[in-house]
This record gives C-alpha cells, sequence and structure tokens, in this order.
C-alpha cells in the first residue's frame, strides 16, 4: 500500500476536496504510480488489475490539466475515454463526476443499447470528456455528432478486454480519428504481444507502470474446485447457495442462452436471482445491478462480457458455473469479490471437459486450487482424471482458514493454494 496522500500527487485543492469528500485519503499503488506522470502530460502504459482504483488514476489527472487551463470558443471534446463496456462506461462517468464535483467541466457518456437521441443532446450542449463504447462512438463520428479534433487527452481503458472481444478494427479507426499531437494514457490488465503490439501503434516515448502481476490473484480470495458431472452441475449450485454463508453471490456462465436459462431454473427453485448479459437492454442491465448491489437480488448470473463492468460491494461468492475458456478471464471473475480488504471465496464447478481449462487457470495465476470433494455430486472419476493431468505443486506454507459452504469441505485431501 502506498505511504503517499493525495496532496502529495500535485493535485488541486478542488480535486483534494472532492476526493476527501469520497473518503479518500491514500492513493493505491497504480494511482501513485501513474497520477504524476500522466500530470506531466506524457503518454503513459499501465498494467493493473480491476478493483485496483485505476479509473482515478486516469481520471484525476484529466481533470486537473482540464481545469487548469481554459479553452476559448464553444465547449469541445478534450479528453476521450474509450471503454469495452456499457457497465465500465458508466462507472467511469459516475467517477468523473464525484472527483470533478468542483470543477467546471461536464463529462457525458456514449453507449449503445439505449436511443441516441438524449446523447446527441448531450453533445450539443457541449461536453469537455466523452466516456465511450467504440461501436456507438463510431456510429456518432460516422453521422457528424462527434468531432474530435480539439482532443488532447485519449485514455484506452481495459485494452486486453477490447482485443478480447473483438474491438481492435473499431478501436484503430478511432484513434485515426484523433489529433497526431495528443497525451494517450494506456491502461491495460495483462500486456499480451497483441495487446503491446496495439500500445506501440498509439503511444508515442511512453512511460511503462505495472503495480501487479499479470496474473495477481488477491490474497483473500480462497479458491476452491469441486469437480461434478455437467448433467449434475444445476443440482450442486442450488446447494451452494442454500448455504446461509453465501450473502451476495455472483454466478458465471460461458454463454447469454446460458444464463438466462441458469437465471430462470434457480428462480424456479425459490432463488432469488437476475441475468445480465450484453443482449440486455442497458436500462435491464441497470436494474439488475441496482437491485444486485442493494439487496434486493441475492445472486445474479453474469457472462465475461459484464466481468469487469460489475462494481458492487460485499460479494461473498464468485462462482464459476461454467469455466472461462481464457484463464485471464478467471483472474478478472474472482476479484469481484474479497474488495475493500474483505474475505471472499471462488468455487470453480469443473467437468470433464473443463479440467484443460482448469490447468491453464492454474498455470496462469501458479496456484492450484482446493478441491473439495465432500458434497453429494463429487465425481470421483473426474477428480482422478484431474490428478493424472495435474502438475505437482509446492507444498503448502500454510493451511488454508475456514471458509463458508462448511457442509463442502475437503475432507483433508484438497491441495491448498499456498499465500502470495
Amino acid at each position: 500500500m502506498s505511504s503517499q496522500h493525495f496532496a502529495n500527487l500535485g493535485l488541486s485543492q478542488s480535486l483534494l476536496r472532492a476526493i476527501g469528500d469520497a473518503g479518500y485519503q491514500i492513493p493505491t499503488p497504480i494511482q501513485s504510480a501513474a497520477i504524476p506522470p500522466a500530470l506531466a502530460g506524457g503518454d503513459l502504459i499501465a498494467t493493473a488489475q480491476t478493483g485496483t482504483g485505476k479509473t482515478a488514476a486516469f481520471a484525476l489527472p484529466i481533470l486537473e490539466r482540464l481545469s487548469a487551463r481554459s479553452v476559448k470558443g464553444p465547449r469541445a471534446i478534450r479528453a476521450l475515454v474509450l471503454t469495452p463496456t456499457r457497465e465500465l462506461a458508466l462507472q467511469i462517468d459516475e467517477s468523473l463526476r464525484v472527483y470533478g464535483r468542483h470543477l467546471r467541466l461536464r463529462s457525458t457518456v456514449l453507449v449503445g443499447g439505449v436511443a441516441q437521441d438524449p446523447q446527441v443532446r448531450a453533445l450539443r450542449q457541449g461536453a469537455d470528456i466523452v466516456v465511450a463504447t467504440p461501436g456507438r462512438l463510431l456510429d456518432l463520428i460516422d453521422q457528424g455528432f462527434v468531432a474530435l479534433d480539439r482532443l488532447e487527452t485519449f485514455v484506452l481503458d481495459e485494452a486486453d478486454r477490447m482485443l478480447d472481444m473483438g474491438f481492435v478494427q473499431a478501436v484503430r479507426a478511432i484513434v485515426r480519428e484523433l489529433p497526431a499531437r495528443r497525451q494517450t494514457l494506456f491502461f491495460s490488465a495483462t500486456i499480451s504481444p497483441a495487446v503491446a503490439s496495439l500500445a506501440s501503434s498509439m503511444c508515442r516515448d511512453p512511460l511503462t507502470v505495472s503495480v501487479a502481476p499479470p496474473a495477481a490473484v488477491p490474497v483473500n480470495v480462497e479458491q476452491r474446485v469441486m469437480f461434478v458431472a455437467k448433467a449434475d452441475k444445476r443440482s450442486l449450485l442450488r446447494d451452494l447457495l442454500r448455504d446461509r454463508g453465501v450473502t451476495r453471490a455472483l454466478v458465471f456462465t460461458r454463454t447469454k442462452h446460458g444464463a438466462n436459462g441458469l437465471a430462470r431454473q434457480l428462480a424456479q427453485h425459490g432463488v432469488n436471482c437476475d441475468a445480465i448479459h450484453a443482449n440486455k437492454s442497458q436500462n435491464a442491465r441497470q436494474r439488475a445491478l441496482a437491485d444486485f448491489d442493494g439487496g434486493l437480488v441475492k445472486v445474479l448470473v453474469a457472462t465475461d462480457i459484464v466481468a469487469r463492468g460489475i462494481d458492487v460491494d460485499g460479494i461473498s461468492h464468485v462462482i464459476n458455473y461454467d469455466l472461462p475458456h481464457e484463464p485471464e478471464a478467471y483472474v478478472h471473475r474472482i476479484g469481484r469479490t474479497a474488495r475493500a480488504g474483505n474475505l471472499g471465496v471462488a468455487v470453480s464447478l469443473c467437468d470433464l471437459e473443463e479440467i484443460p481449462l482448469l490447468r491453464s487457470i492454474e498455470k496462469l495465476t501458479g496456484t492450484s486450487l482446493t478441491v473439495v470433494d465432500g458434497h453429494a455430486y463429487h465425481d470421483e472419476a473426474i477428480a482422478a482424471c484431474s490428478e493424472r493431468t495435474r502438475t505437482p505443486a509446492p507444498a503448502p506454507k500454510s493451511r488454508p482458514r475456514r471458509g463458508d459452504f462448511r457442509s463442502y469441505r475437503s475432507a483433508g485431501r484438497g491441495r491448498h493454494a499456498s499465500p502470495r
């Protein structure tokens, strides 16, 4: 944790007052590393996981630099934040409004899934900062509603996710609309060769900062795996959700159809749940998140497309109903729990076909998940197959703490993750 205070980072009193009003005093490591060079005006490539405070790491420098220099004439777009999902765009805009509450700057959001007319009206009224998803921004550029010729700062947030979702061509098309002379702040949770290539095409002599290993898993997340036949997954999930230790659970499926079907099946068995995925309207997605955040819904079934857009405190459990094809997605999924120093539990339901995915996750994170076999649907054949493919892991340094799901403890045979 950083020992600095925000007051030492070169921010104005207006911003410091807003930060204090929001209850923050000590910057996170990514904020300490990124804010000073961003304030200096240089390009930046930053590697940071979600939940580390990276939104403030670029939002505060944008607000500081824009407020420090007034521009004559009509209000124009001077900063653009490009992000892969609607949820992230809305959260970033909310942060800009919180931090900029004492400044005379205006931000607006351009996202798909909702009518464009209110967004066009907001653009006509003038906006200093635009937070957008690629598709809607390109649509409005093509229609002549967005002019970026006076842009000063461009932020690409969640760059690796942009590539995963197939937005690379849209991002490149948007970059071609930007002034060559600009500041570029490039944020990504991981830096693969493809992400590095994209960064090099956008940044000039960037400073690179990294505050965590690319696949860092929070130490306060207890990671477990349950071997189960695919046909028994729903029954096992229902049993898990009956545990009183599960106060708020996020369940991940691989497909939108799977999320809808699972949510309906759980509701039929008396589980208070909802589903959230890309095919739902923006209003429906926001309502589902609000109900989940407010405690009206105990279980939210989601797909990976919103794995980084769910920022809800108090999620006690993340359950991987389907293991992700990309091991990096596992890290983002389980990062939704154990936030703000709290403890959390991540449980993966692994069938026979998913054993290679489990091995990829363990290889990426350097952690062997704790095997939980004391449940009614444990499949010994799948567990044995998994054991044959397992690379021996280092001996654990300490025993794990007792978590929730007490009736599904690992009968003394589990492989326990070593603390980081």
